[in-house]
């Protein structure tokens, strides 16, 4: 049987991992100019990565169904006026969530 400290220290390890993975890319660096295929994926990627969850979002999205997909299209809207005017990115999914929640209750 296991332990009751099992699961305890499955998510200590779990967060010693991932904290080592996310410390390790910065210790590799000090004191060294970061190359600069290292920059270059800093500034495709963020854009790339937001780029492929949308599309992933939307790919079920059934434009002939009920709705049209009026309820996405709105909410997308909403989220990058808000982004574009606030710059602020938790103000902008907060915001593009609830209307999306919203419109589909209503539509």
């Amino acid at each position: 049987m296991l332990s009751k400290y099992y699961p305890l220290a499955a998510i200590a390890i779990i967060a010693i991992v991932t904290c080592m993975l996310r410390f390790v890319p910065f210790l590799l660096f000090i004191g060294r100019k970061t190359p600069k295929a290292i920059e270059y994926l800093g500034r495709v990627l963020p854009g790339a990565i937001m780029t492929m969850l949308v599309v992933y979002c939307l790919r079920s999205t059934d434009i002939c169904g009920t709705g049209h997909g009026i309820a996405e299209l709105v909410s997308c809207v909403i989220i990058v006026v808000l982004q574009k005017w606030r710059k602020n990115t938790l103000l902008s999914i907060v915001t593009g969530t609830v209307c999306y929640m919203l419109l589909i209750r209503i539509i």
